[in-house]
């Protein structure tokens, strides 16, 4: 099978493009017939330094997260699974090939109706952006502030923050970016490469912070008394760093949820349903053939890209 391999660490053109022997499933396990790859922003950093959430050393072959047909089931499997349209975490690699191992727990079917694009580019920052706005305790009448307000999670936390009744002040880098954000549903916009921008913001009741470093910090500056931070993403290549005792001094509470496997599920769940029924539209800003994984790492490193990006294993699939 064609699949691309990270054979060491480095720039994006370590990932080359080559055979890989098809795998079989194991006991637990489903064989996954990959129509699109997921790409983060996370494997980017695992490929350029070997850190990451899983230790993992070359030569292997990056991908978290596809979405395809069930190909064949392991031993203790429903064989009823094959042919059922799915998306699937890989348990951290794997996924940029044409075939991919998955367990059968980690399986969520795709609702009739919804994409498989869609539903793939749902399966991390969906399930995420459900979490972080759970945490924040959202409600009507709050101003929240959402960084990299046109990522993949970002634009989904803008659209479940308006739907909450909140308004939403969205932060990002440059006119597009602050265009869809106002797409998707944002009251007011920034333009956080600008010096100074926080101090064109009016205080804000929470910051959904999926940046980190200086932007993080700033945001954290327009928490009136009472308000939540959640911190969830370091696209800045740290985290915000706040320390409790500022926060205390400040009325602030600082939250960083580490959900449990049963919320991750119900969240991935939901943000799935919310999809299917109209009301959560993930944006699939770019989208690459397998071939070209490297150019899609170097896009997202560019800082350029909008909403997901997705690698096109066979998307007459869908």
């Amino acid at each position: 099978m064609r699949a691309v391999w990270l054979r060491e660490f480095g720039g994006p053109e370590v990932l080359v493009e080559g055979e890989a022997p098809e795998p079989a499933p194991g006991p637990g396990q489903v064989l996954i017939e990959v129509a699109y790859a997921n790409t983060t922003f996370v494997e980017t950093q695992f490929r350029a330094t070997g850190r990451g959430p899983f230790p993992a050393q070359p030569p292997l072959i990056l991908g978290n997260g596809v979405g395809g047909a069930v190909a064949a089931t392991g031993p203790g499997v429903d064989p009823g699974l094959v042919g059922r349209r799915v998306v699937a975490g890989t348990g951290g690699s794997g996924g940029y090939a044409e075939y991919a191992l998955a367990a059968a727990e980690a399986l969520y079917p795709v609702p009739e109706g919804l994409a498989l694009d869609d539903a793939v580019a749902l399966l991390a920052d969906g399930r995420t952006a459900v979490l972080q706005l759970d945490a924040a305790a959202v409600k009507p009448g709050d101003r929240v502030l959402v960084e990299a307000a046109a990522g993949g999670v970002g634009g989904l936390l803008v659209q479940l923050a308006a739907a909450a009744g909140a308004t939403v002040v969205a932060a990002a880098g440059g006119e597009r970016k602050l265009g869809l954000a106002r797409e998707l549903g944002a009251a007011e916009t920034v333009d956080y490469r600008e010096p100074g921008w926080e101090e064109r913001v009016a205080p804000v009741d929470v910051v959904l912070d999926g940046v980190g470093g200086a932007i993080g910090r700033a945001a954290f500056r327009l928490l009136r008394a009472g308000g939540r931070m959640v911190s969830f993403g370091l696209a800045s290549g740290e985290w915000a760093g706040i320390e409790e005792a500022e926060a205390e001094a400040r009325q602030v509470t600082l939250l960083r949820p580490v959900p449990s496997p049963v919320l991750l599920r119900r969240a991935t769940e939901q943000a799935l349903g919310e999809a299917r029924a109209g009301r959560l539209r993930p944006t699939v800003g770019q989208r690459f053939p397998l071939a070209r994984a490297a150019d899609a790492h170097r896009a997202i490193e560019s800082r350029a890209t909008v909403g997901k990006t997705l690698l096109e294993v066979r998307p007459a699939a869908r």
